[in-house]
């Protein structure tokens, strides 16, 4: 199939739905960028965050927003203002921890809340150990930063024989 702009081969297929009937439009790659995004510097792409961002603003307050936004986790720190600026989670944890607020942004970006798809065939199906040493990590951290450097090694060698697989 040929581009409807400019007859090269057509590799992307877009229904646009905005007109009120569906309408097929088969572009080029250089022409559905065009399409796309009209507006905006070929270099630019569209941001996780920028959809997190909208997603968390709908239905809330600004305070509301602010105090989700203080909200940590407290295996790995990762606060949930880090989370919307850069769309990354700190550790498996903080799923179960901001449970509540990803549930409607699951939703909307995937169509379901429970996960339907492969999982890895290698690995370690239980996240405790990995949680664990998050946040053993993250304490060794906190201590060395008040300068409690006996704890901040009692800590280390725990990480050593959790790594190592020895449980002391």
């Amino acid at each position: 199939m040929k581009c409807q702009k400019c007859d090269k081969p057509a590799t992307f297929h877009i229904t646009d739905l905005t007109a009120g009937e569906p309408q097929s439009i088969h572009l080029c790659p250089n022409c559905a960028k065009g399409f796309l995004q009209p507006d905006e510097p070929a270099d630019s792409a569209p941001k996780i965050t920028g959809v997190i961002t909208k997603q968390f603003k709908l239905g809330q307050t600004a305070r509301d927003l602010a105090e989700l936004d203080e909200r940590q986790c407290p295996v790995c720190g990762v606060s949930f203002f880090e989370f919307r600026q850069s769309g990354r989670l700190g550790c498996p944890h903080d799923y179960e921890h901001f449970a509540e607020e990803l549930r409607p942004l699951f939703h909307n970006v995937h169509g379901a809340t429970q996960h339907t798809g492969k999982h890895p065939r290698r690995g370690n199906p239980n996240t405790s150990g990995q949680t664990e040493l998050i946040k053993l990590r993250r304490e060794m951290k906190e201590a060395v930063d008040r300068e409690k450097y006996e704890l901040a090694s009692t800590i280390r060698d725990r990480i050593k024989s959790i790594e190592g697989g020895v449980r002391p």
